[in-house]
C-alpha cells in the first residue's frame, strides 16, 4: 500500500515482453521510470500547536481554512468529472522515525488499514471497497499520505473514514503481528530490484549522517523487533491536528465540505509536537562500485548532491536538468551516435535539503561502461564550463510551464500535486513553482551547473546484468497446507457509512462524445473538455506483429519504432524536435501515437504528429544504428530472467506453432533491410485500421477540421490485413521456475487459457466474482487470506484478459520461497469455492458496489477518458460499455457466478510460473 520513495517499481523490473514491442521507446522514462515519476520529498517546517484558526479563502476554485485546532484544509474544486479525491498529509516520515527503525512511519502508515477510532479494519476494507477501491497510501521522506479518488457524492464517507484515523490508530499487537508479514514481504520485493539497491547504497554514501541516508521502506530486522506499543508511542507523538494538510479536490461544494470537515476535524485535540532532527549535510567522498542486476541490459549512473527544494537554485536546477535530457543535447546524441542503447539526465530524491541529480546511461548486455561512464561525465562538464544554450533553457521552461496546465486534466493528479507542494515543499501553492521557474534566467542555469556538477563529488554505478540460467521444469507444486473455508461473515459498518453505501445504483449515462468516421477510414472520437487550454491527442493503428511480420523479418517492427525518433521527410531529428519544444508539445509516433499540446498550439502539433507518423524519415545512417542497437537489446533480453519468465508462460498457455510463440533474435534482426523496414511501415500502417481520440478544450468540429487538414490525405492501399488471433484451444497443467540470483522474494504467476473470448457472456459473472476474489484490499477474499490473516505476500492480483478470440485468466503474487505453496493452495481454495459454492449477499453487494462505483471513477483524468474509448473502439465494443455494462453486473446473482466459474475456471490445469529461488 506504500509509494515509499523514489521506489513505485514495475512488477518484475523488465521492458514490456510482448514480441509487437521488441524495443523500448528508446527512454531511460521506460527503462527506469521510478527516477522520474516518484521523487522522494522531505522535512516540511510547519506552524506550532495553537496557532489562531484563520477564516477560510477562497480564490481561483481555491479553498482555504486552519481549524482552531490547528488542521490545515484546503479545497479545490474541478468540474471536470463527478470525482473527488481526499488527501490527507500528515509532516512525518523517515526523517522522524527512531534511531534503528527507519520503517516505523512505514508501518505506521500500514496500520491505519488495521483500525481506527470507531472503525475496524474489517470495516475500513468495506468502506474503501464499496467506495469503488480507488484508496491507498505512502510514506515518504518527510511525509505520509492516505488519499482516496470517490464519487463526488460520496466524498463525505471518505473524510469519515480519514476523521478516525485522526481520532487514533488501534496499533494492537495481534493486528501488528498479521501486518507484519506483508510489510516485509514489500522490503522482500524491493530487495528483488537492483536499482533499489543502487538507491539505497547511493543515499548512504551521499547523505551519510542524516536521515536522508536511509529509506523509510524499513528493514526486516527492525519490522521484526517493532511492537505495537511501539508504533502507538510514535502515532501518538506525531500525528496531531495541526501537522496534517487535508487536501480535497473534485466536483464538491466547497463550503458544504468545509463544514464538513469542521465537523468531523474541528473538535479533535491537538498536542505538541517533538523537535524534529536536524539535517546537517556533511561532504560525502566520490564513490565507484557495481551492482548485479537482472535486467537485460546495462546501466551506468553519475550521481550529484543537487539543490533541494528550500534552495532558491531548486528551480534553475530543474531547468537545468531539463536541458540535459534534450533530446538536442549532447548527452542524448550519445544515442542517434550508436554509442549508447539509451542517455538521460534527471532528479531524484527532492528532499527540502537536497536532491539527487542524475546522468544514465543504458548500455547492452556484457558490455564494459567505462568508457560511456567516462564520455557522459565529460559531456556533461563541458557544459559546466562552456554553459548550456538559451534555446534549450527556453525551451524547458516553456515545457515546465505548459505541465502545470497538464496537471489540472487529473482530480487525483491535482490532489497530488498540492500534497507536494504544501505538505513536502512547504510552499503556499503549486503555482509558487512555476512562479520559480518563469524567473529562471540563462545566468542561473549556468552558475548552478559549474557549482554542482565542477569539481563535484559524485556516485559512480554501473548495473551488470547476471545470467540466472534458463527456466527450469518442475514435477509438481510443492506441499499444501490444511486451510479453513474463507469467512464471509457479512461486515456491519458504522452508521454513517451504512446508509450512503447500502444503495446501489448503474449509471443511467456516459460522457458526451462525437463519434465519425473520415472519408480515408479514420474513426475520429472527440471528447470536449475546457477544463485546461489543453488537448490531448491518442490514436491507435489495428497492428498484430505476430500475424502481420513477414516470414524471416521478426524484428521488423521493433526497428521501425526505434526509427520514428530521428524525424520526417521534411525535418531531420534535431528539426523535429526543436518544433516541438518551440510549441511544448510531447509527441510520440507508431502504431500507439499521442500528442500533447496546447489548445493554441494544437493544429501546428497535430501537423507534426502526422508528419511523423505518415512520412517517417527512415534515413539509412539511422536504420543501421537503429537495427545494432536492437539487436544488442534483445541479446541481453533473451537471456534476462524476465523474459524468460515471460517465455515459459507463453509456452505453457499457448498450442506448439500459434503466432504468438515467433521470436525475435539478433540473428533475425542483423538480417533486416531498410526496404523491409518502410515496406512493413507501408503495409501497416493504414487510415483504415486506425482510431484517433481527442480529448480537451476543442470542439468536435474544430477537432475534425484539424485531424481532416493534416491525416486527411492519408490513403489505404490493398486489401486490409488480418489482425485478429485465432481462438486456440485451452492448456494443460505445467510448472517451471526461472531462477533470478538477485530475487530474495518469489514472484508467482497462475494462469490459464479460457474456452471463451471478451463478447461471450460468461465474462460479465466471471469479472464481478474477481471482484468478490480482488480488488477491494482486506474486504476480498485473496487479500484477506492471502495478507490480511497470513502474511504470505504484499500484493495478490487476479485478472481476467479477453480480446476478440482469446481470453486468459491469471493470479500473480510474491511471497518467500517457503510460502509459495502454501499461498497457492490458498488461491486454489478460493477458486474451487466460487466453482462451487454461492458468494454470500454482501460480497455479492460489495463486487457490484466496486464495479459500479468505479465507472465515474474511470473518469477522474483526460487520460483515462481517452484511452478507455480507444480501448473499447479498438476492441469493438460500443463507447458506453461500462454504462451497459453496470446494467447486466445489477441483474447477476450468486448462482450466475458459480456457475460461470465452473464453466470457465479449472484449477487442476493451471500453469504456474515462478521467478526467484526457487519454492521450498
Amino acid at each position: 500500500m506504500s509509494r515509499v520513495g523514489i521506489l513505485k517499481k514495475p512488477k518484475n523490473g523488465d521492458l514490456t515482453l510482448k514480441n509487437e514491442r521488441i524495443l523500448p521507446q528508446w527512454s531511460l522514462s521506460v527503462f527506469w521510470p521510478l527516477l522520474i515519476c516518484a521523487a522522494l520529498l522531505s522535512l516540511r517546517a510547519h506552524a506550532a500547536p495553537g496557532q489562531q484558526p484563520t477564516a477560510p479563502t477562497q480564490a481561483d476554485n481555491v479553498t482555504r481554512a486552519t481549524l482552531p485546532n490547528g488542521a490545515h484544509v484546503v479545497i479545490i474544486r474541478s468540474a471536470l468529472a463527478p470525482v473527488a479525491t481526499v488527501e490527507a498529509n500528515f509532516i512525518v516520515g523517515g526523517n522522524e522515525t527512531p534511531a534503528g527503525f527507519p520503517g516505523m512511519a512505514h508501518a505506521q502508515e500500514h496500520m491505519a488499514f488495521r483500525g481506527c477510532t470507531g472503525m475496524t479494519a474489517d470495516q475500513t476494507a468495506a468502506i474503501y471497497a464499496l467506495l469503488g477501491g480507488e484508496n491507498n497510501a505512502d510514506t515518504q521522506q518527510n511525509i505520509t499520505q492516505y488519499f482516496a479518488t470517490v464519487p463526488a457524492a460520496d466524498v463525505n464517507v471518505a473524510l469519515e473514514a480519514q476523521a478516525a484515523c485522526l481520532k487514533g490508530v488501534d496499533d494492537s499487537q495481534a493486528e501488528w503481528d498479521q501486518e507484519r508479514g506483508a510489510i516485509e514481504q514489500e522490503v522482500q520485493r524491493d530487495l528483488s530490484n537492483p536499482t533499489y539497491k543502487f538507491i539505497d547504497r547511493m543515499n548512504g554514501a551521499m547523505f551519510a549522517g542524516t536521515p536522508y541516508a536511509h529509506d523509510p521502506l524499513g528493514t526486516k530486522a527492525s519490522f521484526d523487533a517493532t511492537t505495537g506499543a511501539m508504533l502507538k508511542d510514535f502515532y501518538t507523538r506525531w500525528y496531531s491536528p495541526s501537522n496534517m494538510i487535508l487536501v480535497v479536490v473534485g466536483d464538491v461544494d466547497p463550503a458544504a465540505t468545509l463544514a464538513k470537515i469542521k465537523d468531523l476535524f474541528g473538535s479533535v485535540p491537538d498536542h505538541p509536537l517533538p523537535a524534529r532532527p536536524q539535517i546537517q549535510l556533511q561532504p560525502f567522498q566520490s564513490q565507484t562500485f557495481s551492482i548485479d542486476s537482472n535486467l537485460p541490459y546495462v546501466l551506468g549512473f553519475i550521481a550529484y548532491r543537487f539543490p533541494g527544494t528550500d534552495s532558491p537554485d531548486y528551480a534553475a536546477s530543474q531547468i537545468l536538468a531539463d536541458v540535459l535530457a534534450s533530446q538536442r543535447a549532447d548527452l542524448y546524441g550519445m544515442v542517434p551516435a550508436g554509442k549508447a542503447l539509451d542517455a538521460e539526465f534527471g532528479m531524484a530524491e527532492n528532499y527540502r535539503q537536497a536532491s539527487v541529480g542524475y546522468g544514465a546511461v543504458a548500455l547492452p548486455a556484457n558490455t564494459d561502461a567505462t568508457d560511456a561512464i567516462s564520455e557522459m561525465r565529460q559531456i556533461l562538464n563541458k557544459y559546466a564550463t562552456d554553459g548550456v544554450p538559451q534555446d534549450l533553457v527556453d525551451a524547458a521552461k516553456r515545457s515546465e510551464i505548459a505541465q502545470a496546465e497538464f496537471q489540472r486534466n487529473s482530480i487525483p493528479g491535482l490532489a497530488e500535486v498540492w500534497s507536494a507542494a504544501l505538505a513536502a515543499e512547504g510552499r503556499n501553492s503549486p503555482e509558487e513553482d512555476i512562479d520559480a521557474i518563469r524567473k529562471v534566467t540563462l545566468a542561473d542555469v549556468n552558475r548552478v551547473a559549474k557549482q554542482y556538477l565542477l569539481n563535484a563529488s559524485t556516485i559512480t554505478t554501473t548495473l551488470k546484468p547476471v545470467n540466472g540460467g534458463g527456466p527450469v521444469a518442475e514435477k509438481g507444486f510443492g506441499g499444501s497446507e490444511t486451510v479453513t473455508s474463507s469467512p464471509t461473515k457479512p461486515v456491519q459498518l458504522p452508521e454513517w457509512a451504512a446508509g450512503p453505501l447500502q444503495q446501489l445504483q448503474a449509471p443511467s449515462n456516459f460522457i458526451s462524445v462525437s463519434d465519425t468516421t473520415l472519408s480515408n477510414g479514420i474513426r475520429l472520437i472527440v471528447r470536449t473538455d475546457p477544463t485546461s487550454p489543453t488537448v490531448t491527442v491518442l490514436g491507435s493503428v489495428k497492428n498484430n506483429a505476430d500475424l502481420q511480420t513477414p516470414p524471416g523479418e521478426d524484428g521488423v517492427g521493433g526497428v521501425l519504432d526505434g526509427l520514428y525518433s530521428y524525424g520526417t521527410q521534411t525535418l531531420d531529428r534535431l528539426a523535429f524536435q526543436k518544433a516541438l519544444d518551440d510549441i511544448a508539445a510531447n509527441e510520440s509516433a507508431g502504431f500507439n501515437f499521442s500528442l500533447s499540446v496546447l489548445k493554441e498550439y494544437f493544429s501546428r502539433g497535430v501537423q507534426l504528429l502526422a508528419d511523423n507518423e505518415l512520412h517517417p524519415a527512415l534515413p539509412e545512417n539511422a536504420f543501421l544504428v537503429t537495427r545494432q542497437q536492437t539487436a544488442q537489446f534483445v541479446a541481453g533480453r533473451l537471456r534476462s530472467p524476465g523474459y524468460q519468465t515471460q517465455r515459459a508462460l507463453d509456452l505453457g498457455l499457448v498450442p506448439t506453432g500459434d503466432p504468438t510463440l515467433r521470436e525475435t533474435t539478433p540473428e533475425t534482426l542483423t538480417k533486416l533491410t531498410l526496404d523491409q523496414v518502410k515496406q512493413y511501415h507501408d503495409a501497416t500502417v493504414r487510415p483504415d485500421l486506425t482510431t484517433i481520440v481527442v480529448i480537451g478544450d476543442v470542439t468536435a468540429d474544430e477537432a475534425k477540421s484539424v485531424i481532416e487538414k493534416w491525416f486527411g490525405d492519408w490513403k489505404a492501399a490493398g486489401p486490409k490485413p488480418e489482425t485478429t488471433l485465432p481462438a486456440i484451444p485451452v492448456n494443460q497443467a505445467s510448472a517451471s521456475t526461472v531462477p533470478d540470483p538477485e530475487a530474495v522474494q518469489d514472484q508467482v504467476t497462475l494462469a490459464e487459457q479460457l474456452n471463451i473470448n471478451r463478447f461471450d457472456p460468461d465474462y460479465y459473472p466471471l469479472q464481478l466474482g474477481n471482484h468478490v476474489l480482488g480488488g477491494g484490499f482486506y474486504a476480498t477474499r485473496l487479500y484477506h487470506d492471502l495478507r490480511q490473516v497470513n502474511g504470505y505476500v504484499y500484493n495478490v492480483d487476479v485478472s481476467l484478459n479477453a480480446s476478440k478470440s482469446r481470453a486468459s485468466y491469471s493470479v500473480q503474487y510474491g511471497s518467500d520461497p517457503q510460502n509459495v505453496s502454501k499461498a497457492r493452495a490458498l488461491i486454489v481454495r478460493d477458486l474451487e469455492q466460487m466453482r462451487t459454492e454461492d458468494v454470500s449477499d454482501s460480497e455479492l453487494h460489495q463486487a457490484k458496489a466496486l464495479l459500479l462505483r468505479q465507472i465515474p471513477l474511470s473518469s477522474a483524468s483526460e487520460e483515462s477518458v481517452a484511452r478507455g474509448l480507444l480501448a473499447r473502439a479498438d476492441l469493438g465494443l460500443p463507447l458506453d460499455e461500462p454504462v451497459n455494462a453496470a446494467k447486466k453486473y445489477m441483474q447477476l446473482t450468486a448462482d450466475d457466478i458459480k456457475q460461470a466459474f465452473a464453466r470457465q475456471i479449472r484449477t487442476d490445469n493451471l500453469v504456474q510460473v515462478v521467478r526467484g529461488p526457487a519454492p521450498q
